[in-house]
């Protein structure tokens, strides 16, 4: 009988074939069995025959798929079973392991699943929530969920690699904004232009120039929704706003600069909004028999701003 040394330096080993290793050196490791192993189902495989090579972790020995098989193996008072090894790291050996369990043998309960959702969500964060609910057999919509109970909302933001394999910004509205931005700067340049200016694809590009076109914002209706769904959950949490450099920004916004009520809403805008340092010094011009009156005007005037900055967030 080989020892643990020498099967690792075995042909078949390195050419990734089955080979016989002793059941002494194996480790328990990987399975996203919560309950682990079921005696019942051990049992039934120690009376079966002609069972699949159980998966392992080369460097570590550890069993990735199949402890049901090794159980029933120690059960028989076999000495070796059949092994496939596999060579990548810890996380990649957990990703396999539930993916193996999925495939076959005794289903993984939906705690084993949401489970192994969570952990592969830590080790694997930049997974977009289609590929990590593949992975486990769950709906994005449940390992969303997910994430948003185990990931901090700063941690999530970025890029996120899809099922595809294609890595996809997790908001898209910044791109857009750049795209739009570029082509109000520069209205006749070539769509590759633009989608390389603001790291967008083509197909992106091309979007926002028509919408540009046509009097809307280059971001879509659902990335708004996205961005300010973000921005609640962090608490709701905003830096006091100054008009200048907002107005600088929005002026330069196509969907504002060449829409005619886009620039109206703008002239409104300058007509209206009073900085804590202008109306300061205009306090004392108020004679103190009126200052009453005029602070239910102000509060008037706060209360219909309060209902503008609801209609702007939720027009619905």
């Amino acid at each position: 009988m080989l020892s643990s040394a020498e099967f690792l330096e075995a042909d078949d080993v390195r050419r990734g074939f089955p080979v016989a290793v002793p059941i002494s050196s194996l480790l328990p490791g990987y399975s996203p069995r919560l309950g682990g192993e079921n005696p019942e189902h051990v049992q039934l495989l120690a009376t079966a025959s002609g069972l699949p090579p159980i998966l392992v972790h080369r460097r570590t020995m550890k069993v990735i798929d199949g402890m049901h098989r090794l159980r029933a193996a120690k059960l028989r008072g076999d000495r070796t079973i059949s092994v496939t090894f596999f060579d990548g790291d810890d996380a990649e050996a957990f990703l396999l392991s539930v993916d193996a369990n999925l495939k076959h043998g005794l289903p993984l309960s939906r705690s084993d699943r949401e489970a192994a959702a969570g952990r592969i969500l830590g080790l694997f964060g930049h997974m977009s929530d289609r590929a990590v609910a593949a992975a486990v057999g769950l709906s994005p919509t449940t390992v969303s969920m997910i994430r948003r109970r185990l990931v901090p909302p700063a941690a999530a933001e970025g890029s996120r690699v899809g099922r595809d394999g294609r890595v996809r910004p997790v908001d898209g509205s910044a791109g857009r904004r750049r795209a739009g931005e570029f082509i109000a700067l520069k209205p006749d340049a070539p769509l590759r232009a633009i989608a390389k200016e603001a790291g967008v694809s083509v197909g992106t590009a091309r979007d926002v120039r028509e919408r540009l076109r046509a009097g809307q914002d280059p971001v879509l209706t659902s990335q708004r929704g996205a961005v300010e769904y973000r921005r609640r959950r962090t608490g709701g949490a905003r830096e006091s706003a100054c008009w200048p450099a907002v107005r600088e920004n929005l002026s330069r916004d196509p969907a504002v600069r060449y829409a005619e009520k886009g620039r109206v809403f703008v002239r409104w805008v300058d007509a209206h909004v009073i900085e804590r340092a202008e109306w300061a010094e205009l306090v004392a011009a108020v004679p103190p028999h009126w200052r009453e009156s005029m602070a239910d005007v102000a509060r008037s005037c706060a209360a219909a701003w309060q209902a503008l900055a609801d209609e702007l967030e939720d027009p619905a």
